[in-house]
């Protein structure tokens, strides 16, 4: 993993960008893309793209397999780059910062976009391959998909973190989605800290706070598959529901089961830390009477 991001960019020239377009571009169709049809895309001629992926691979961007013919693939590394020179050109990010955060399958980094300079972050994916049988069973996005790499992986939860974003903001207390392109979205700064390091000073306040953002994302038909005290962040004035790929909507064959989850796992928290009781029965039936979910 590239240990600066931004010092990297800086020193990636715009020729040196082209040659991992072109890779990404033909890893639609080979494992590893042939360096003459690298070639043919950038419109190099052979020896001057092979000076270029050597210098790329000098710096971790690219990797090369020697067999029945030399080939090269792109990782995470130069996908963020490509990602970051996409918002770089929008005027999305002007100004990459430190690393905040890691997950399980994402890295984020403070940034600052547009012409003011608002704080920012990047959320980048990185769904993995080690990970992607038990992701293509779990994930309503990517049941019906045959042809599965990391890199579309990446790409099409991103996206769909994104979009789902689009659609609660702002009637959902959730981070205001900003831009996206291929693994990464640009969002607002997350106000507060994660439910699970803090204690809160009026637990059923909050409590309840939570229970009503998931509450009007089931009413826009969202439910988010994934929530507990580590995606939920608090602050003074109320919540902020992260981490949304795993979404499902109320269509999905397990939407009941899922939303029954995710409320159990907060009131389970609160149970635990707090000593609160709630039926769930009686908060999960509240939630989908309120949708009028037959």
């Amino acid at each position: 993993m590239l240990e600066n991001i931004p010092e990297t960019f800086l020193n990636t020239s715009n020729r040196e960008f082209r040659v991992l377009t072109a890779i990404e571009n033909k890893m639609k169709f080979y494992e590893w893309v042939p360096i003459e049809d690298i070639a043919a895309f950038t419109e190099y001629d052979i020896k001057e793209t092979g000076r270029i992926l050597s210098t790329l691979a000098e710096k971790k961007l690219v990797h090369r397999k020697i067999a029945t013919y030399e080939g090269y693939r792109i990782y995470f590394e130069a996908y963020y780059l490509l990602a970051l020179k996409a918002f770089v050109e929008r005027g999305s990010v002007n100004a990459i910062g430190d690393l905040i955060g890691v997950g399980k399958e994402s890295r984020v980094y403070s940034a600052a976009g547009g012409l003011t300079g608002r704080e920012v972050i990047i959320k980048f994916h990185t769904e993995g391959k080690a990970s992607f049988k038990k992701v293509r069973i779990k994930r309503e996005h990517i049941e019906d998909r045959k042809h599965l790499s990391w890199l579309y992986a990446s790409r099409l939860a991103a996206k769909r973190e994104y979009d789902v974003l689009k659609l609660l903001y702002p009637e959902v207390s959730v981070p205001e989605p900003i831009d996206h392109n291929r693994n990464a979205i640009v969002m607002s700064v997350l106000k507060g800290q994660a439910l699970a390091h803090t204690k809160v000073d009026h637990p059923e306040w909050y409590l309840d706070e939570i229970l009503e953002q998931v509450k009007k994302a089931a009413q826009l038909g969202i439910i988010h598959g994934d929530l507990s005290e580590f995606n939920i962040f608090v602050n003074p004035h109320g919540c902020e529901l992260i981490d949304w790929p795993q979404y499902v909507t109320f269509t999905h064959v397990n939407a009941r089961e899922m939303l029954y989850r995710d409320v159990e796992n907060v009131l389970t928290f609160f149970k635990k830390k707090y000593r609160i009781n709630k039926d769930i029965e009686e908060v999960c039936n509240g939630i989908i009477g309120s949708c009028q979910i037959k």
